[in-house]
């Protein structure tokens, strides 16, 4: 794939690069390397100072920057200023707390006197060089949640972005030398997917994190794997929607149409499979399905749309190819499915509502990347708990009820990294992020997120003295 520019509304090249030589890559990794070595014994308070920095500088360029978004990715305009706001808000999270959140820890006096020791602590040390792998669909935001925890923890990075992003991945290595970080603290590498082993296997990268398709982790993990190296992965999702008799049912519908077209459609964390109990499964699906028809399709760059063009003609074929296999076995469009009429150019793919989906249906079991969504009947909790599980995936879920009992059964039995209630999946600085099952392992964000990549070293102290008796 070329590292380009396309504009997913028109389908025109705006801006090619040429991928790294060897040369330089090996440069890079050198200037990683050698950026390590000072960077993880700067201080907190000077991390904390350069990622404020670099916070405030995204805040300057906001406008900018989602311009340069919606015309590589096709992401609305306004979501792309939401998506900048939103990383602005992690590196200041981050710069604030990252101190506290990898402080000396202090096992039980018990335990320390148990093994031997006079005293005993935990202490979180960095990795090293971190080679990030990340995607299209959320190009900063993505980024930003790897790169300021493991900036603040001493780590340095290197990234590959996926091709069709390379102006917002060229803006990123400017952003943070910008704001101050030494040179090689964090580098963009434009290059192909084929160069990616490679600089895995080398001995100078510690760790990797990817968040992308299956196929992609698949690759990233065994080369990992093979040289015995920590990875992060944050893979795909069918995340259930369920909507029980207790809901409420306006904003649950309401909710379920943002959910489904967040993005255009194009987010792992997208709420994609809506699990309704037979109860108020017509009134949901009345409200949704008008919900869904409402949307306005257009120019991305337009503050008035909802949903812009998918962004790239591959991912529309693969969608289309989706919802032709579920109406060529049965199911039915209650709207859209197929081109919407009036955007004779671009990527665009009309909101679509499937129902009667079955298991033989393709769609059933795999991730539809856009705005279509599949409707279930169910009879009871039970049969909604194993709709929900019934997936390859679990990256998150949302129940929408107000009955306790449902609350307590959903989050002891969904398959998933999260269970939101009466409300959408959204990722948050404060919370963990990730899944279970092909969705990935490891969590992004939080305290869990900054030590997925540090050592954490036991430092044992034994007694200054010898034993009498010895």
């Amino acid at each position: 794939m070329p590292i380009a520019t396309v504009d997913p509304a028109t389908g025109e090249t705006l801006k090619t690069f040429e991928p790294l030589d060897d040369a330089e890559v090996e440069r890079r990794l050198a200037l990683a390397h050698t950026a390590f070595g000072r960077h993880r014994t700067s201080t907190f308070s000077e991390r904390s100072r350069l990622l404020n920095r670099a916070a405030d500088l995204l805040e300057e360029d906001n406008a900018a920057i989602a311009k340069t978004m919606t015309a590589e990715m096709g992401k609305p305009v306004k979501a792309a200023r939401a998506e900048a706001a939103k990383c602005v808000k992690a590196m200041r999270w981050y710069a604030e707390r990252a101190e506290g959140l990898l402080a000396d820890e202090h096992p039980a006096q018990a335990d320390v006197e148990d093994s031997g020791a006079t005293r005993a602590i935990v202490r979180y040390r960095p990795l090293g060089v971190v080679l990030a792998v990340m995607p299209w669909n959320f190009p900063l935001w993505q980024v930003i949640r790897f790169a300021a925890p493991a900036l603040m923890a001493g780590n340095v990075g290197l990234l590959k972005h996926a091709s069709n992003v390379p102006q917002t991945a060229l803006y990123l290595e400017d952003l943070f030398k910008r704001a101050g970080f030494a040179d090689g603290c964090f580098q963009t590498l434009l290059i192909g997917s084929g160069a990616v082993e490679g600089i895995l296997r080398d001995e100078r990268v510690a760790a990797a994190t990817l968040t992308g398709s299956e196929p992609a982790g698949r690759s990233v993990a065994s080369t990992a794997g093979d040289d015995i190296k920590k990875t992060v992965l944050e893979l795909g999702g069918s995340d259930p929607f369920l909507v029980l008799p207790s809901a409420d049912i306006e904003r649950a519908a309401a909710t379920a149409v943002t959910a489904r077209v967040q993005n255009n459609g194009q987010s792992c964390i997208a709420a994609k499979r809506f699990i309704v109990h037979a109860d108020v499964y017509d009134a949901f699906r009345e409200r949704f399905v008008a919900g869904m028809r409402e949307l306005t399709v257009g120019d991305p760059a337009s503050e008035d749309t909802d949903i812009g063009p998918l962004s790239t003609e591959q991912g529309r074929t693969d969608l289309e190819e989706l919802v032709d296999d579920a109406l060529a076995r049965g199911a039915t469009a209650l709207c859209g499915g197929q081109r919407p009429k009036e955007q004779e150019r671009g990527w665009y793919y009309s909101p679509t509502v499937l129902a009667d989906v079955t298991p033989q249906m393709r769609i059933h079991k795999e991730e539809a990347f856009g705005p279509v969504a599949t409707l279930y009947r169910v009879a009871d909790l039970d049969e909604a708990v194993a709709l929900a599980n019934d997936t390859p995936f679990g990256l998150s879920s949302n129940v929408w009820t107000r009955d306790d009992a449902d609350i307590e059964r959903c989050v002891q039995d969904l398959q998933a990294g999260g269970v939101f209630f009466n409300g959408m999946t959204a990722s948050h600085p404060g919370l963990p992020f990730g899944g279970v099952k092909r969705s990935g392992y490891g969590r992004e964000l939080a305290g869990h997120g900054i030590r997925e990549f540090c050592n954490a070293t036991t430092v044992w102290y034994g007694p200054s003295e010898p034993d009498a008796k010895g």
